[in-house]
C-alpha cells in the first residue's frame, strides 16, 4: 500500500525527537557520492583557475531534489537536518581536497622534490584533522560565536529553509540568487554585496575600504602588495587579535562555568545567561586552543621526521622549526577563521606568505622552509568552512526544544559528516595528484610560494612590514575583538578583488537606507526595534541569495576549467 504523500511530507517536516545521524545508510551513501564530486570540483578549479568554490549550496540543492523523489527511504532527505549534513560534507571535501591537501603537496613538487610529496601529504592530513577538531571544540565561543556573520553558512541555511517552507522567503532568496548568479556571470563580485547585507557594519566597512584602496592604489603609482603593506598590517592586526583571543580565554568572576551551569538546559540560542547562551564557555575555549597548539606541534614533529628535516638542522634549530611550525599553524587558522567569519573571504595565501617571509628572515634552509609553508597552508580553509557549516546548522536548529542538547548533537553529527568528506578528499587527492601535476596542473599559489623561496627577499622587506604593523595593530585595538577591524582592513587590502569594495560599501549604504525607510513614521521605541529586526531579516535573505547565486556560478566554472 502506497503511503499518503501529504502524510509523508508532514512526517518529514515534523521536528525530530533526536538529530538525524551522519552514518544513516541513505545519508552516508549520498554524502560519499557528493563528497567525491566536491573533491573533484575543488582540485580541478584550484589547479586551473586558482579558486576553490563553496559547494555547500550545490549539496543542499541535490539533497532537496532527492528528498522530493517519492521512493521509500529517499523521502527522509526532506529533513532539513539531513540536508545540512550532506551540504556540510560536500563543502568540506571541496576545501579539504583543494586547499588543505593538494596545495601543500604541490609546494615540494614545484620545488622539484617529488620524494617529499607523500611525507607532506601526511603532514597536511594532520593539519586538516587538527584544524577541524579545534573548530569543533571552540565554535560558538566568544572568539568564534555562532551569532557571527559566517556569510556562506547563512546562504546555505536560507537555501535549505526556502526549499522547506517556500513562500515569501523563498521568493526573496530566489530573486537574490538570480541577481547573484547573473552578476557573477558578468564578472561582478556579487558575493561581496551579499556579505555587505550579513555582517557587522564596522568590520565590513573596514573590509570594503581595504578592498577599494587595494584596487585603486596602483593607479596612483603605489603597489601595496609589492611593498608588503597589507602583510605588515596583517602582522600587527594579527598579533593584537591573538592577544584579544587570549584575553577571551579567561574565566571572569561571576561568569564562566558557574554561570553556565545556572543557565537553563532548555535555553535557546538567544537565552539569557553566561555568554548570552553560548554553548562553549571560556574554559572550553582555552582547552580547545591549547589542545590544538599541542597537536599542531606534534604534527610538526611528524613532518620533520618524515621530511628529513631532522638530519639537516642542529638540535636547537630543529626545536625552533617545530615550535615555529606549530605556532604558524594555529595562528594561520585563527586569522583565517576570524576573517572568514566576518567577511566570507579568508586570506589563507597571504597569511601563509607572511610566515614564509619570516622563515626567509630567519634563514631557514630551502627544504625545511618548503615543508613549513606546506604545513601552514594545510590549516585555515577547512577551519573556516566548518564554521560556515556549523553556522548553517545552528540556524536550522534554532527552533528545536530542548535546544541545547539538540544543537550539541547536531553539531557533532555535522562534524562526523565532514570527517567523511575529508576521508573522501584524501582518497581522491592521493589517487589524482600525479595525473594533475604531470600535466602541469599545479595550484598557482604553490608556484608563488616556491618562487618566493627561490628568489628570497628584497632588502628592507621585514622592516617595511614591521612599520606597517603599527597602524594595523592600532586599528585592531580600537575596533576590539567583536569587530576585528584591523584583520578585516588587511584582508581587504590582500584580496583586492576588482569592484568588490564598491559592492560591499554600496550594500552597507543600501542596508542603512532600507532600515531608515522602514522606520519612517514610527515613534515607539519597541516598534522601531521590531522594524529594524524585520529589515535585517529581509536584507539577510537578499544577502544569502546573492552569496548562493555567486557560489553556483563559481561551481559552474568547472566547464571552463575542463
Amino acid at each position: 500500500m502506497n503511503p499518503n504523500p501529504q502524510a509523508t511530507a508532514a512526517a518529514a517536516d515534523a521536528p525530530p525527537r533526536s538529530h538525524p545521524r551522519a552514518f544513516e545508510p541513505v545519508t552516508l551513501v549520498l554524502t560519499i557520492v557528493l563528497s567525491v564530486l566536491g573533491a573533484l570540483i575543488g582540485i580541478v578549479l584550484i589547479t586551473t583557475l586558482g579558486v576553490s568554490p563553496n559547494t555547500a549550496v550545490i549539496g543542499a540543492l541535490v539533497a532537496m531534489l532527492i528528498g522530493r523523489i517519492p521512493v521509500g527511504v529517499l523521502t527522509r532527505m526532506r529533513s532539513k537536518h539531513r540536508q545540512n549534513l550532506v551540504q556540510s560534507a560536500i563543502s568540506g571535501s571541496t576545501f579539504a581536497a583543494a586547499n588543505s591537501l593538494l596545495t601543500p603537496i604541490a609546494v615540494p613538487f614545484a620545488l622539484g622534490r617529488n620524494d617529499l610529496v607523500w611525507p607532506m601529504l601526511g603532514g597536511a592530513v594532520i593539519g586538516l584533522a587538527v584544524d577541524s577538531w579545534v573548530l569543533y571544540r571552540v565554535f560558538d565561543s566568544k572568539l568564534l560565536p555562532a551569532t557571527g556573520s559566517w556569510p556562506a553558512g547563512i546562504a546555505a541555511a536560507e537555501t535549505i529553509k526556502a526549499g522547506d517552507t517556500g513562500g515569501r522567503k523563498a521568493a526573496i532568496l530566489g530573486v537574490g540568487a538570480v541577481v547573484g548568479f547573473v552578476g557573477a556571470l558578468l564578472k561582478l563580485p556579487t558575493s561581496a554585496a551579499g556579505v555587505g547585507f550579513l555582517g557587522n557594519i564596522w568590520a565590513l566597512a573596514m573590509f570594503g575600504i581595504g578592498l577599494t584602496v587595494g584596487q585603486y592604489a596602483p593607479d596612483f603609482g603605489f603597489d601595496l602588495g609589492a611593498n608588503h603593506v597589507p602583510h605588515g598590517l596583517m602582522i600587527g592586526a594579527g598579533l593584537v587579535a591573538l592577544t584579544q583571543a587570549l584575553l577571551l580565554m579567561r574565566t571572569r568572576k561571576g561568569g564562566g562555568e558557574g554561570a553556565d551551569q545556572a543557565e537553563s538546559a532548555d535555553g535557546g540560542p538567544d537565552a539569557d545567561g553566561a555568554d548570552g547562551g553560548r554553548t562553549v564557555q571560556a574554559p572550553q575555549l582555552r582547552r580547545g586552543l591549547l589542545e590544538g597548539m599541542g597537536l599542531f606541534v606534534c604534527g610538526a614533529v611528524v613532518v620533520a621526521i618524515a621530511g628529513g628535516v631532522t638530519g639537516g638542522l642542529s638540535l636547537p634549530a630543529l626545536v625552533g622549526w617545530v615550535l615555529l611550525a606549530g605556532v604558524a599553524a594555529i595562528v594561520h587558522q585563527l586569522i583565517v577563521g576570524l576573517a572568514a567569519m566576518h567577511s566570507g573571504w579568508f586570506p589563507a595565501f597571504a597569511v601563509t606568505l607572511i610566515f614564509l617571509i619570516i622563515g626567509l628572515v630567519l634563514h631557514i634552509p630551502t627544504v625545511p622552509l618548503a615543508l613549513l609553508v606546506g604545513y601552514t597552508a594545510s590549516t585555515g580553509p577547512a577551519f573556516a568552512d566548518l564554521g560556515y557549516d556549523f553556522k548553517a546548522g545552528w540556524l536550522l536548529r534554532r527552533d528545536a526544544a530542548p535546544w541545547r542538547p539538540f544543537e550539541i548533537e547536531g553539531r557533532r553529527q555535522q562534524y562526523l559528516a565532514q570527517l567523511v568528506g575529508f576521508g573522501v578528499a584524501l582518497v581522491v587527492v592521493a589517487v589524482a595528484w600525479k595525473a594533475f601535476f604531470s600535466e602541469g596542473k599545479v595550484p598557482p599559489v604553490a608556484e608563488v610560494y616556491v618562487t618566493t623561496i627561490k628568489t628570497g627577499l628584497e632588502p628592507g622587506t621585514m622592516t617595511t612590514m614591521l612599520l606597517w604593523a603599527i597602524p594595523g595593530a592600532l586599528v585592531q585595538l580600537i575596533g576590539g575583538p567583536s569587530r576585528q577591524m584591523g584583520v578585516l582592513l588587511a584582508t581587504g587590502l590582500l584580496v583586492a578583488t576588482p569592484q568588490a569594495g564598491w559592492m560591499v560599501l554600496g550594500a552597507l549604504v543600501v542596508r542603512q537606507l532600507y532600515t531608515m525607510w522602514r522606520r519612517r513614521g514610527i515613534a515607539d521605541a519597541r516598534a522601531r526595534k521590531e522594524s529594524d529586526e524585520q529589515a535585517e531579516n529581509d536584507l539577510s535573505l537578499v544577502g544569502a541569495g546573492l552569496v548562493a547565486g555567486s557560489s553556483l556560478n563559481d561551481v559552474g566554472q568547472l566547464t571552463k576549467a575542463l
